[in-house]
């Protein structure tokens, strides 16, 4: 298992446990954590679940391929340095304990 921080837009902190393989924006949908859509499945090709990931684990993850590039400049918030699509990071034994926040909204 994975443990993930998910903190609301609004500060409010939940941390779960997601197995190792799955996403960050599956474990968002089996946990209900809201400000995290989906509405791809995690295609990648919605941006329904944007996400800002900690600075820490940012040098962790994968690079961002093109596909989820040009989804996140058509996010509903304005995307930044530390913005990801959740469906996009898959969860491995070195990610456990990743921090991210969810945007204000999503489309």
């Amino acid at each position: 298992m994975v443990k993930i921080t998910y903190i609301e837009h609004t500060g409010k902190e939940r941390t779960v446990d997601v197995p190792a393989g799955l996403s960050v924006m599956e474990g968002a949908l089996r946990h209900s954590i809201p400000g995290i859509d989906g509405d791809c499945g995690g295609a990648g090709a919605c941006g329904t679940c944007h996400v800002y990931v900690d600075p820490a684990w940012l040098g962790r993850l994968k690079p961002a391929k093109e596909l989820e590039q040009d989804m996140l400049k058509m996010a509903a918030v304005e995307p930044n340095e530390n913005s990801r699509l959740a469906c996009q990071i898959e969860l491995t034994p070195e990610l456990d304990g990743i921090i991210v926040r969810t945007p204000e909204f999503q489309y």
